[in-house]
């Protein structure tokens, strides 16, 4: 095996734990040193990542660099890593996004910067690992292991009330992950069942009989878990007293990657084990994804600091990330994954705008400012390119995915995507609103007239930010080739997977889950047995989620 097709995920897991356990030996008073060490070793990951990107053959729908080693072998648990073009995508926005986390650090990080710096190299290595990981215990290692550098990142560094949003952030997290890892158990014991192998290769595990009953139960853990991630709605209420009380570099990771782990995790565990299950709970999904839309937007408009703002504007925006998702056709698929990326930076550049205007003024209060365009041209201009990527302008990244989305959802249900697009027209209007009463009008405060513009370090990070969302907005393919592909596979194995489940349910008359889409679109399975294309995976179209 070569070595880009095989040690490279190793290494781009290992390369920032190595990273940390370089910082150990570093003298703690040694603050550039500290700096430079922990930015190179996430810039050489970076740099790794895109040789993946350069090699990914965007023909094949299955996992590419693949890494397989024993690991717990009495368990049947293996090191097992791979790549595809549904976690291709997030695996580069990891590697971009934490080289600019830790550079907005180099400020702002008053007492032990070595810790600091230690931490976000540990939370680096295990969102890679997240993304990469195709075991399932491997996987929830990684899971686990986020919630302990981003515990010490808010609690040490973060704002007056960090004890608060620590807790509930790691308690409402481990409360959803508890039950996915008796999901994955429970999993693991019924294949071997089965089969006569205990194993938790997710690849294995895959297409397997499970009673639609039994299905139910265990996407209802795995969906928990992943649903409190994202965060959904009504597990939301983590999201914004995590973000206020984070530090700036906490912020951007926290919206830019950790929040997309959970809308992942759907697609890549969710959703192919347990599609009958995700097809009978779809509506329902779906229907919480277009409240959490709705609701973060308002929330948003009643909001008077900045950074909570853009918290609940987080809400909104992955809201439509789930409704393309349980919209499970290529377009609103695709669209979502998209999106996950455009949230990751256009919230991301938000919150780093937040901080740095923070660090100035040491108040995030809308009314405490305005005019600042005139005192901060750079700054203004960046502020503006990025709420118009929030926001969805065409020619900007946001338009794109949430097209996508909207189209997908629209073949589906019509309802649901008007609804949807009330949200993006909130967006506009209370993204458009803090833009104005931040930089127009008449300057609020003294303070604001003495105010620098953005510093070559800023704008060192905000720069490449805006260049991809430039890029993402005007050549979308060159992401959108990368998925196709894989999602395909994906949605062929779970129109397979349900239409397989829901036709021996209709000839044993059981439907576990009343007044679902299921028992209402009954005749349609048994006509989707007479007609291949219906639930053949190269559809064209792909509209198998019509059924439903």
């Amino acid at each position: 095996m070569s070595l880009i097709a095989g040690p490279i995920l190793s290494t781009l897991i290992a390369l920032p734990l190595l990273g940390a356990m370089l910082l150990v030996l570093v003298d703690g008073a040694r603050e550039g040193l500290i700096k430079r060490i922990a930015l190179a070793v996430s810039c050489l990951g970076f740099l790794l990542s895109l040789i993946v990107y350069a090699r990914f053959d965007p023909t094949v729908a299955g996992m590419q660099f693949v890494e397989r080693v024993p690991w717990i072998t009495s368990i049947g648990s293996s090191y097992f890593l791979g790549v595809d073009g549904i976690s291709l995508p997030l695996l580069l926005l990891t590697t971009f996004l934490s080289p600019v986390a830790i550079l907005a650090s180099f400020s702002g990080i008053p007492r032990r910067l070595k810790a600091f710096m230690i931490c976000m190299l540990l939370l680096e290595g295990g969102m890679i690992g997240v993304f990469l990981a195709l075991d399932l215990v491997l996987f929830y290692v990684f899971w686990e292991g986020t919630l302990i550098p981003m515990y010490f990142l808010i609690g040490i560094w973060g704002g007056p009330r960090r004890i608060y949003a620590t807790l509930k952030f790691v308690l409402f997290t481990m409360a959803g992950s508890v039950l996915m890892l008796l999901a994955m158990i429970a999993l693991a014991f019924l294949h071997r069942g089965t089969t006569g192998r205990l194993t938790f290769d997710l690849l294995e595990l895959i297409g397997g009989p499970i009673p639609f009953g039994l299905q139910v139960w265990l996407f209802a853990a795995f969906a928990l878990a992943f649903a409190i991630k994202v965060p959904m709605f009504p597990f939301h209420t983590w999201l914004p007293d995590a973000h206020v009380e984070a530090p700036t570099a906490g912020s951007v990771l926290l919206a830019g990657v950790l929040l997309k782990m959970g809308a992942y995790g759907f697609l890549r565990f969710a959703l192919p084990l347990f599609p009958a299950a995700a097809a009978a709970f779809s509506t329902l999904i779906s229907v919480l994804a277009v409240v959490g839309i709705l609701y973060g937007a308002l929330v948003s408009l009643a909001q008077d600091d900045l950074k909570r703002l853009v918290a609940y504007s987080s809400v909104s925006h992955l809201g439509f990330v789930m409704l393309g998702i349980f919209a499970m056709n290529l377009q609103a698929v695709e669209g979502s994954i998209l999106q996950m990326v455009n949230h990751g930076l256009s919230t991301g550049a938000l919150f780093l705008l937040v901080g740095m205007i923070y660090e100035r003024r040491h108040t995030r209060i809308i009314g405490e400012f305005g005019g600042l365009s005139r005192v901060m041209p750079r700054f203004a201009l960046c502020f503006l390119v990025v709420t118009m990527s929030s926001i969805g302008l065409p020619g900007l990244n946001g338009f794109v995915g949430e097209f996508l989305i909207l189209a997908g959802t629209f073949r589906v249900h019509r309802g649901f995507a008007i609804l949807a697009t009330v949200g993006i027209v909130l967006a506009a209007v209370y993204m458009l609103w803090m833009w104005q009463r931040v930089m127009w009008g008449e300057s609020r405060r003294s303070q604001n007239l003495d105010l620098h513009d953005l510093r070559p370090r800023e704008m060192a990070m905000l720069v490449p930010m805006i260049l991809l969302i430039l890029w993402i907005g005007l050549f979308p393919n060159h992401l959108l080739r990368k998925m196709d592909a894989s999602v395909t596979h994906l949605l062929g194995q779970i129109a397979g997977g349900s239409q397989a489940e829901l036709t021996l349910l209709l000839r044993g008359s059981r439907f576990e889950v009343p007044g679902s889409r299921l028992e209402n679109n009954a005749h349609l399975v048994f006509h989707s047995e007479s007609s291949a294309n219906h639930w053949g995976p190269l559809n064209s179209e792909l509209g198998t989620r019509n059924l439903f």
